[in-house]
């Protein structure tokens, strides 16, 4: 089981836990106050959204801006907002009142409903109040914040490519628009973070960007449609949950990697040594994969070639694996390789390897077009597709009973919502991440025995669909053969367009394409 908590010492968290009941506390005294002075029965102050209903009313708000603000994450600035509305009917419009009521209205709010000076006019103040231009620019940049976080949230996000592992379909440095709508955007695990930031602060890559003290169970508003075999997928990495919290390892380096090479399963000596931390599904860093099977389907990698129920499955043009060149001795030239196989030759990335002991011949990363024209050379002897069949290291773990290796893998089902799955001590280890932390379930293995939420049983019903994720840059992408099954609970969007790309300059061929 994942553990469900931030590791941090325990005196920070006190502290954190007492300061969060003391403003809360501060600002509802303050709120009883000054309904009392509104002339708004005091006590109604402490009921949640109740409260804010009454201000949008006192204060002659329109109504909607009651319901705008239970948007997540947008709504946060709406409330702000509206207290700041019902604080300028005080007579108190200046900056140094509104910063006061953002940022310690635990403090603010009391003395505006206790003080003796203060006093509270109503709506008809408004008309006396002339906003300077340096608070229309304010008021325009707030604007701005909740329109743009509101489509970050809903509609699309820009993401940056970081790595090879979709080559050649996306580079790195390529810019996408991601779309949210198309399979539901889900409503924010964590309402409470920093904006337009991920998971870690602006400038760290350790510091958490968000707070749990409140949690959203996982819900999706309505979708276009599902996510489909082949569709180009963003979503929250399932060993994202857990990470060791250094700049060397998070995802690059997973906690559960570490914990079954290097520590043996240990975690009490894992955390004793590496700070840890447990992110919230939504904060698990993305990932951008190829959907190559669905909840129902039937994968299986042999010698290299995918297939899903016994078809071979789609290859998209531009993805890329890894053959074997043998020539006759004489070298590529460097026009051959940047003009035919868009390799660099000051920077070649690992696309072309020397094999030991094998003189002559090479390894080369090259899509099946590239692959075709390098078959023609005059100085190609061969050139057939590179197989690696070192078992050990990959999905589920249990080598025993799943002898997979990188290109020779399953068959496997991917889950499907609804359908049962038979259990038994032989296929556990395929099923056992999911019942327990996709799906919140305790499991337990006795002597045999499978008990689920405190039942012996010999088969679990998903509650959510499945998807098995794979880079089109077959042999330089961690995927689910690494980390297998991807819930339907954490998938963000579907890549759409590419809006921008960078390599020493714009790739203006690539601009406004479109992901397929």
């Amino acid at each position: 089981m994942v553990e469900k908590d931030i590791f941090v010492p325990n005196n920070i968290t006190n502290m954190g836990l007492v300061l969060f009941v003391v403003g809360l506390i501060g600002w509802h005294i303050g709120m009883y106050g000054m309904f009392q002075k509104a002339g708004i029965t005091p006590w109604k102050a402490f009921i949640p959204f109740y409260n804010t209903w009454l201000i949008v009313e006192k204060t002659e708000l329109k109504k909607y801006w009651f319901w705008l603000q239970l948007i997540p994450v947008a709504g946060q600035f709406i409330t702000i907002w509206i207290t700041i509305i019902f604080v300028m009917q005080f007579k108190r419009v200046n900056m140094i009142h509104h910063t006061a009521a953002v940022f310690l209205p635990f403090i603010y709010f009391p003395y505006l409903g206790f003080s003796k000076n203060e006093k509270f006019y109503g709506p008809s103040v408004m008309n006396l109040y002339h906003k300077p231009a340096s608070r229309e620019w304010i008021d325009a940049g707030v604007f701005a914040i909740v329109a743009a976080t509101i489509i970050r949230t809903f509609v699309f996000e820009a993401y940056v490519i970081p790595s090879e592992s979709m080559e050649k379909t996306l580079l790195i440095n390529d810019f996408l628009f991601v779309n949210k709508m198309s399979y539901g955007a889900r409503i924010p695990q964590t309402p409470l973070s920093f904006p337009f930031v991920h998971n870690t602060m602006p400038g760290s890559i350790t510091t958490p960007s968000y707070l749990k003290w409140i949690q959203i169970p996982y819900k999706r508003l309505p979708a276009f449609r599902a996510v489909k075999r082949n569709d180009v997928v963003v979503f929250n990495v399932p060993v994202g949950d857990t990470i060791i919290n250094l700049p060397e390892y998070g995802s690059k380096s997973p906690y559960y990697d570490v914990l079954r090479t290097q520590f043996k399963g240990d975690r009490e000596a894992l955390m004793n040594q590496f700070p840890i931390i447990v992110h919230p599904m939504d904060k698990a860093d993305n990932y951008i994969k190829r959907c190559i099977a669905e909840g129902g389907d039937i994968l299986q990698i042999v010698n290299a070639a995918l297939f899903i129920n016994g078809q071979k499955a789609y290859l998209p043009k531009a993805s890329q694996t890894e053959y074997i060149v043998e020539t006759n001795g004489s070298n590529f030239t460097e026009d051959f390789l940047m003009s035919s196989l868009g390799i660099d030759v000051q920077d070649t990335k690992g696309q072309i390897q020397t094999i030991e002991n094998k003189p002559n011949t090479f390894k080369i990363n090259m899509t099946p077009e590239e692959l075709e024209i390098v078959r023609k050379q005059p100085n190609v002897k061969s050139a057939n597709l590179f197989v690696d069949n070192y078992v050990g290291g990959y999905f589920p773990f249990d080598d025993a009973n799943f002898p997979y290796s990188l290109d020779n893998f399953g068959p496997i089902k991917v889950p499907k919502k609804g359908e049962p799955i038979s259990l038994s001590p032989q296929n556990i280890a395929l099923y056992r991440r999911l019942i327990a932390d996709y799906e919140h379930n305790k499991i337990e293995e006795l002597n045999g025995k499978i008990i689920i939420n405190g039942k012996e049983t010999n088969s679990y019903t998903p509650i959510y669909n499945y998807y098995w994720m794979m880079g089109d840059n077959r042999h330089r992408s961690q995927d689910s053969r690494y980390w297998g099954f991807v819930p339907e609970s954490h998938i963000v969007g579907k890549a759409s367009m590419i809006w921008f790309s960078y390599d020493k300059g714009p790739r203006w061929s690539r601009l406004f394409n479109s992901i397929k």
